[in-house]
């Protein structure tokens, strides 16, 4: 009952503009289950114009509504306060000088003629609504605060008498709940056994799917090999653009997971009273309960969880929350989590139920939460504001999820998620391919001439010309150049290439070694993680990517702000070049000491 005259206020303030208006009461279910009773022909008759009750998730309100349209909606009463008599002679006045309809609309004139376009191109006009001003001592501040208190008095009156309640037993179960999830202990038990069965379900639940893509895919390429004639178009299209792609495609189960578990904790209630239960925790680091929602969002894309930064109203824990969103693990690093993991963790290595690959996931998503705590407590003691943060948000009633408008979501976001990436992964893949297929015409003919004299039946032989010749090429050389910047991670030219091109968008780095290793091998249509997992250095019988190698590039991963868009978009809502520059060089620095101090204590642990 307390909240419900600010709910009213922008209706009633509508109506008093002389605008004909209908009332919707959303939330008709809500309001049922908790007992609440409205009286609507009472309240229509004192607010002058039609009310209709719905429930905005269901089809059938939509049609209620365009109904009641036709039926014609009319103008309600304009005027639910009363004015004192100096007020009222000086809106009469402005009525007569601008010709509004109402008292109301007379008032609004007269308290933001500033901000009216039209008033300002005419000056005269400015200086008649002046005198009036004067005249009457009508102070715009003190009477807009004035009007808000008597607005909220003359709702209560129209709301009067309007609702009944009773007490229901979905009241009592939510109370029950309530005091449970927002416990200052249990409450942060709960979330976090939350966070864990979802990253243990993102790798278990996706596992079948997975690999039915991986089969298709498998399966298309290899029809299409043996169908087609030998020619570089054949290549480009099975080596090139399907490696590509299938490097992405088959990850798609695991993000349809991530977003079901984020669309679940929106869509029950449940993220607001997280959001409730870290607003004090949040606070030791500059934060407020509203950076949640944000921060939250950031595991499934940094872009749109940096523009829901807005509702902060604090410039200062806005900015810091901007700055630390790009540290949750959003959904384009997935794949390369997914990627790395089933590289290099044992597939039936777990304790009982727990599986060992969705704990180390787990782990990643934890580090890159504690790193942007700890940043946020250093930016709170070094960024100067003098604005203070607050805390306002109504709590939701716990409610069943719309599985259909919940299924729509997913389907949205992985659509977006596939589309935006696979358009770039498709570009970058045919450059890829040219620069890995290709390579100065000296280098390539030697190694031609080399072979030519050799047994190119033999599979070793077969390998080891693939091999020369990837390194000969255009992305080869490329690649040497950047080698020694990136070795002391542990990482070859392979690698570097494609962590240059995830720049563009971190699930590129996924497609990109798909490209390179099918060019590598095109006879062989095995999924990418068999071929990085057969690799050997060579000469030795030692794996390519041994486990310091996936565990520092994970950390790598964790910390690099490996994406173009985000920077875009931290300009945008920061107003400068300053800050991202700022987040793209700090995150860098870290992720690059992160991955070589990991890469190094791993070696010295296993030898």
């Amino acid at each position: 009952p307390q909240k419900r005259p600010r709910r009213f206020c922008g209706p009633t303030q509508v109506i008093e503009l002389g605008i004909p208006t209908m009332v919707a009461l959303n939330m008709e279910d809500i309001a049922r289950d908790y007992g609440f009773n409205f009286d609507i022909g009472l309240l229509e008759s004192r607010l002058g114009c039609k009310v209709i009750m719905i429930n905005a998730r269901k089809q059938q309100s939509g049609d209620m509504i365009r109904l009641a349209l036709k039926e014609g909606i009319q103008r309600g009463k304009t005027e639910f306060l009363v004015y004192e008599e100096n007020t009222r002679k000086a809106l009469e006045e402005v009525e007569r000088l601008v010709r509004t309809n109402t008292h109301y609309g007379a008032f609004q004139v007269l308290t933001n003629y500033k901000q009216i376009r039209y008033i300002q191109e005419r000056p005269k006009l400015i200086v008649a609504l002046e005198d009036i001003r004067q005249r009457y001592e009508f102070h715009s501040f003190r009477r807009q605060a004035l009007e808000s208190e008597e607005r909220f008095a003359a709702i209560d009156k129209i709301l009067e008498g309007v609702t009944s309640k009773v007490r229901t037993r979905k009241e009592e179960r939510t109370r029950l709940i309530d005091n449970i999830v927002t416990h200052p202990i249990w409450g942060y038990a709960i979330f976090l056994a939350i966070m864990f069965v979802m990253f243990q379900s993102v790798f278990s639940w996706a596992e079948k799917p997975m690999e039915f893509i991986e089969w298709s895919f498998e399966g298309a390429i290899g029809f299409l090999q043996a169908q087609l004639p030998a020619h570089w178009l054949t290549d480009l299209l099975t080596n090139g653009i399907m490696a590509g792609l299938s490097g992405i495609v088959v990850f798609i189960p695991q993000i349809a997971f991530l977003f079901l578990f984020i669309g679940l904790l929106e869509e029950t209630g449940y993220m607001a009273r997280v959001s409730f239960i870290l607003d004090r925790f949040l606070r030791r680091f500059g934060l407020n309960g509203r950076s949640v929602i944000p921060l939250v969002g950031g595991f499934a894309c940094a872009i749109p969880a940096i523009m829901a930064t807005r509702s902060i109203s604090s410039k200062k824990e806005r900015l810091i929350t901007i700055l630390i969103t790009p540290l949750m693990s959003c959904s384009a690093r997935l794949p390369v989590y997914t990627l790395l993991i089933a590289l290099v963790i044992p597939e039936d290595l777990s304790w009982g139920p727990v599986h060992a690959r969705g704990v180390t996931l787990f782990i990643l998503y934890f580090l890159g939460i504690a790193a942007a705590l700890i940043l946020s407590w250093i930016l709170s003691r070094r960024i100067k504001d003098t604005d203070k943060g607050y805390f306002i948000m109504e709590m939701p009633d716990f409610k069943r999820p719309d599985w259909k408008n919940l299924g729509l979501s997913i389907f949205e976001k992985v659509k977006v998620f596939l589309f935006d990436a696979g358009k770039i992964i498709i570009a970058i893949s045919m450059v890829l391919w040219f620069l890995s297929s290709y390579g100065p015409s000296k280098r390539m003919e030697a190694i031609d001439d080399r072979f030519a004299q050799l047994d190119l039946s033999n599979e070793r032989v077969v390998a080891d010309y693939n091999a020369e010749k990837l390194e000969a090429s255009f992305a080869g050389i490329f690649g040497k150049e950047l080698e020694p910047l990136i070795s002391p991670l542990g990482y070859d030219w392979k690698i570097g290439i494609a962590i240059l091109t995830s720049f563009a968008a971190r699930e590129v780095f996924v497609g990109t070694l798909a490209t390179i290793y099918s060019v590598s091998d095109p006879e062989n249509s095995g999924s990418i993680r068999n071929r990085m997992s057969a690799e050997l250095v060579p000469g030795t019988s030692s794996k390519r990517y041994d486990l310091a190698f996936g565990l520092s590039l994970m950390i790598f991963y964790v910390f690099a702000l490996q994406c173009m868009s985000t920077l875009a978009i931290v300009r945008r809502e920061s107003g400068s070049w300053k800050w991202p520059m700022i987040q793209f060089s700090v995150m860098g620095i870290m992720a690059y000491v992160s991955a070589f101090i990991v890469h190094e204590l791993v070696h010295f642990m296993l030898n």
